[in-house]
């Protein structure tokens, strides 16, 4: 029998199983053009799928550390929206994810580096065709033939796999069975080449002495695993954060204005693999309010990555401070009388930071965020939002149109909610 009609036939004999959802999950769309979950489906044909479709999972915090969770509607090609990765899928089916910590032992005892963090994968049912991992390899790094490769960590120990792709984003690898999985370097091919795509996140906590984190790290490290690590006074600094980074090389934090203290005056890159992720620059500020500039610079006194940001004020003062009320008409009335242009209009991505918002000063639940994002189309989440805000009254619907006044003041202006 040919490889190709092995394939087929393994992938026929794979249907997708009726279950009964008793639970809440994540949303998970199909591309329109993808794919019929009735049919039986062989490998080649999920490998012709031109792209993944995009979820975003449910998270769960416990601690610092947070599980991911969602259920794929059939087979296809998931990408997961937080942590990137990819699923293959051969059929419909409940996933469950999240970041453990490397057994440092196992992988010196191989010539091995984490090169990404290790993710703990369990699934329902055996549905997962293919994985693909995240990487933070650059255009020159990945000419290093045998750089990269995939550890499977078990009970049985560490196994290491061959990838069967490795593409400008994701080392692809066969999934034989699900447990621990996640990228490592060989330690002499990667001094070979020792840069790296970057990221440089900021988390200002405004309570004194205020400060910003500001966490150096490979771009393959989820904002979410970090976020999920900091106070609860803590504000992620949204800003292009893309950086080029290597390994050894020394790097120092600089303020505009200057700042109180920056610690430590420099440090050295080195390559983080979680679960936990500690700042390596703290800066502390003169000011807790208006424009500061952050530069990173490396040895040699080279600008590397500079970015200016807007410190926030604190978040219930800001909102309340915005609240319009310069018609007299009760908040929850006006929001009433434009209820379906609003639903027309906003846009998701405003939609989502409404949400955030909201959940930050407490108008909403983590049951009625997931409840919106459940939802399939734009409008009915718009719709679940506005509804949901009217009912709670007054001040939490000033604080709605508050929070879309700082978001898409376009839209507020359209709205005459002035």
């Amino acid at each position: 029998m040919s490889e190709k009609a092995a394939a087929e036939e393994d992938g026929g004999s794979l249907r997708k199983k009726e279950k009964s959802l008793t639970d809440s999950y994540s949303e998970v769309r199909l591309n329109p053009d993808s794919l019929d979950t009735e049919l039986y489906l062989s490998k080649d044909d999920i490998k012709h799928i031109k792209a993944p479709s995009s979820f975003t999972p449910q998270v769960q915090t416990e601690s610092t550390h947070i599980s991911y969770r969602f259920r794929c509607a059939g087979p296809g090609v998931f990408q997961c929206t937080l942590t990137r990765l990819v699923f293959v899928m051969a059929q419909e089916a409940e996933l469950l994810y999240r970041t453990v910590q490397w057994d440092e032992s196992l992988l010196q005892s191989a010539g091995k580096t984490a090169a990404g963090p290790l993710f703990n994968i369990t699934c329902s049912v055996d549905a997962v065709w293919e994985l693909h991992l995240p990487h933070c390899e650059t255009k020159e790094a990945l000419c290093v033939d045998g750089l990269l490769s995939v550890a499977h960590i078990s009970d049985d120990g560490m196994s290491i796999l061959e990838p069967l792709e490795i593409t400008a984003t994701h080392v692809v690898v066969k999934v034989p069975h699900l447990s621990g999985w996640g990228v490592i370097w060989d330690d002499f091919k990667r001094l070979l080449n020792i840069t790296v795509n970057g990221q440089v996140l900021l988390f200002f906590r405004p309570s004194e002495p205020a400060r910003i984190n500001v966490f150096l790290l490979q771009e393959n490290i989820p904002l979410s695993e970090v976020s999920a690590q900091q106070h609860d006074d803590a504000e992620y600094l949204q800003t292009p954060a893309d950086c080029l980074f290597s390994f050894g090389q020394r790097y120092s934090v600089h303020c505009e204005p200057e700042s109180r203290i920056i610690q430590p005056k420099q440090t050295q890159f080195r390559s983080k693999s979680g679960p936990n992720y500690h700042p390596t620059f703290q800066v502390f500020l003169s000011t807790n309010s208006g424009f500061v500039s952050l530069i990173v610079k490396d040895q040699e006194g080279n600008e590397i990555w500079k970015s200016s940001v807007c410190l926030p004020a604190p978040r219930t003062e800001t909102l309340m401070r915005n609240v319009p009320d310069e018609s007299g008409v009760p908040a929850d009335e006006r929001l009433l009388t434009v209820r379906s242009q609003f639903i027309d209009r906003v846009s998701e991505p405003v939609l989502n930071k409404l949400l955030d918002k909201l959940l930050e000063q407490h108008i909403i639940n983590e049951q009625e965020m997931e409840s919106v994002r459940s939802q399939q189309s734009k409008a009915d989440k718009a719709r679940e939002v506005i509804d949901t805000v009217r009912r709670k009254g007054s001040i939490a619907t000033s604080l709605l149109i508050a929070a879309l006044r700082e978001e898409d003041p376009c839209l507020f202006i359209e709205l005459n909610l002035r």
